[in-house]
């Protein structure tokens, strides 16, 4: 989307001025709102950028918790 940034000047009259002016105008661009997520593409996890409205909306299939633990080392020689 494209937009502009209003610079204005002078007191609003609701704070007891004469009104504001505009003085000037520049292009904006409103930009998605990306986050890297991990998410499972073909059955396989991957990051990938995704915007948080489809994060919100469930678009997004995250992948499992993993269950790992580290393997235990047992410190008895014979």
């Amino acid at each position: 989307m494209k937009g502009n940034i209003v610079w204005r000047r002078g007191k609003p009259k609701k704070q007891g001025g004469i009104g504001t002016h505009v003085t000037a105008r520049t292009k904006r661009r409103f930009f998605p709102n990306l986050q890297r997520v991990k998410a499972l593409v073909d059955g396989q996890v991957k990051y990938i950028r995704v915007c948080t409205r489809a994060i919100k909306k469930g678009l997004v299939v995250r992948p499992p918790r993993r269950r790992w633990k580290p393997e235990q080392t047992s410190n008895t020689e014979s």
